[in-house]
């Protein structure tokens, strides 16, 4: 089984929302409703000196994140009606809308908020990793759409093989609750999952998609 999944490169990221936008309008979604989302993790502060100079720790950095397509997928197993599956072929984990209940349980379920309720259908929904565009050779629209060339996709173990292990920095929950199929470049400034010398500075702009802060 190939395994697909996304490439971050928390290097190049300047938050612009391009590629939230893009996957917005391919997938034709409400306005509350995203499938990749852009958290702005920041912290730190400034300590005066005795020689009258200031210091500081602070940082700042950008981290877009969609559904990772994990290997335990969190999503998968809270499902009562077996509306979700994970493909045999490719590893893209995806919801059939028909099975669909409205329950929410997989948007309870997965640490990274990427199942969302569609409130006026009653369906869960999430990104499918643009199957049917990688299924005729073209990239995730998200991929696509960066100007910056941060995000990329691919068979996880090649993605690996060529750009490292990493797959969780803060705000990130750490990657062994699912495995996710997911390889990141963390910048210098990145933290670790769990991390608490900062936060989400767009708190609100995530909430309002229904996502998680973890």
């Amino acid at each position: 089984m190939a395994q697909y999944g996304f490439y971050f490169d928390n290097t190049r990221c300047t938050g612009c929302r391009t590629c939230v936008m893009a996957c917005k309008d391919y997938k034709d979604l409400p306005q509350n409703l995203t499938f990749r989302k852009v958290y702005d993790y920041e912290g730190g502060t400034w300590a005066a000196q005795d020689n009258g100079s200031y210091t500081t720790d602070c940082f700042s950095y950008h981290v877009s994140v969609a559904c990772n397509h994990c290997q335990v997928p969190a999503c998968l197993a809270a499902c009562p009606q077996s509306a979700i599956s994970k493909d045999a072929e490719t590893g893209i984990v995806s919801i059939d809308e028909e099975l669909c209940t409205g329950e929410a349980s997989c948007v309870d379920a997965c640490p990274y908020g990427a199942p969302l309720l569609d409130e006026e259908r009653r369906k869960a929904i999430k990104c499918n990793l643009c199957a049917e565009r990688i299924a005729e050779g073209a990239s995730p629209v998200c991929v696509e759409a960066c100007p910056l060339r941060a995000l990329n996709f691919g068979e996880v173990e090649e993605l690996r093989a060529t750009y490292g292990t990493d797959a969780a920095i803060a705000p990130l929950p750490s990657a062994d609750e699912t495995y996710p199929s997911l390889v990141i470049k963390p910048c210098p400034a990145a933290k670790q999952p769990g991390d608490t010398a900062g936060k989400v500075a767009n708190e609100k702009e995530i909430l309002e998609v229904a996502a998680f802060v973890r």
